[in-house]
């Protein structure tokens, strides 16, 4: 039944077929339909962060930005879902067409620019919501704030989010956003974890419960600048990584319609440099800060190279557009599969 709606669905302009997904997504939620749609997914609960998850499958941040259907995906099998990135400030992103297809790649590249409605109206939605599972909320900063004050949009979001969220992450990876991905390196970086570290604490004590932070990366790094990436994050106290975000490099896409548009490119061709990144992470962080991966997951068997990788969770996002909800179900049957060493 998927292919059918997703054939009928890419007949539409991407991000038209984006919207009304997201619309159609939230109604069935709403109706209490959308578990009907799919199989679910069996059992397989994980403990990370502190957090338990029902299974290690999860939504990505980007696809639901405003936290608008949150119930329509927790109904389809999801272990955890991420809504975001969501900005202080409502903003319309980057002029459009910003968003394409590469369906012979099974490939996105988009440059939508944090487009959303504000974190006021994502609180509106996430207290709408019946969902009771894990949620997490994708924080960034406003186009128009300077990359030096962007430390006090991330604290802004945090303040406000804090009380609602399972987990919070950080995004200091998206390609769409000027100077955002300086954020990832030396004395900006420092000076943001610390800064943020600082926040959770206060925050921690006034609600009387600790929300976990983790960080998102880009897949861009260099082994040794991801070396140096993740003993940061330890050396702040973050309580996980998520890696990757999309990629800038269009070196498995060359030739392909699109492929020369400026964005950030996910789906099947990212896959290989998320997981190298994983493996970089986990040789070096050796347990002592969980790994959430994403990025390529477009069949089962790749959420399970993620795991054996190093990686606790993953996360799905090109992949459920090109696959459907049977790919959460392909995803915990292929990861429950794995050798117990495998998952350690």
């Amino acid at each position: 039944m998927y292919t059918l709606a997703r054939e009928l669905l890419f007949k539409l302009s991407p991000e038209t077929s984006h919207e009304l997904s997201i619309d159609l997504i939230g109604a069935g939620g709403r109706l209490g339909l959308n578990g009907l749609l799919t199989k679910q997914p069996a059992a397989l609960p994980v403990t990370v962060m502190g957090l338990q998850f029902a299974n290690p499958v999860g939504l990505a941040a980007g696809l639901d930005k405003n936290g608008d259907a949150i119930d329509g995906f927790a109904q389809l099998g999801f272990g955890f879902i991420e809504i975001g990135t969501v900005t202080p400030r409502p903003q319309p992103g980057n002029p459009k067409p910003r968003l394409f297809r590469l369906p012979q790649a099974e490939a996105i590249i988009n440059r939508m620019g944090f487009n959303n409605h504000g974190v006021d109206h994502l609180l509106a939605r996430v207290q709408a919501a019946k969902y009771q599972g894990v949620l997490g909320i994708n924080i960034g900063k406003n186009f128009d704030t300077p990359v030096e004050n962007a430390v006090d949009d991330y604290l802004k979001c945090l303040d406000k989010v804090y009380s609602h969220a399972s987990y919070v992450t950080v995004n200091v990876s998206s390609p769409n956003t000027p100077g955002l991905r300086s954020l990832q390196f030396g004395d900006s970086l420092k000076q943001l974890l610390e800064a943020l570290r600082q926040r959770q604490e206060d925050l921690a004590q006034e609600h009387g419960k600790r929300v976990p932070l983790a960080i998102k990366i880009a897949p861009d790094m260099s082994d040794e600048e991801t070396i140096e990436v993740a003993n940061a994050l330890v050396e702040a106290g973050m309580d996980a990584v998520i890696a990757t975000n999309t990629t800038l490099s269009r070196d498995a896409v060359a030739g392909l319609e699109h492929a020369e548009e400026v964005g950030g490119l996910s789906g099947a061709p990212v896959r290989d440099k998320s997981t190298h990144i994983v493996k970089v992470l986990a040789s070096e962080l050796k347990g002592r800060l969980p790994i959430i991966a994403a990025g390529g997951i477009t069949e089962g068997q790749h959420a399970a190279e993620k795991i054996a990788a190093g990686a606790s969770l993953v996360q799905v996002y090109s992949g459920f557009i090109y696959k459907g909800p049977a790919l959460i179900r392909q995803a915990v049957d292929a990861i429950a599969a794995l050798p117990a060493k495998a998952k350690s």
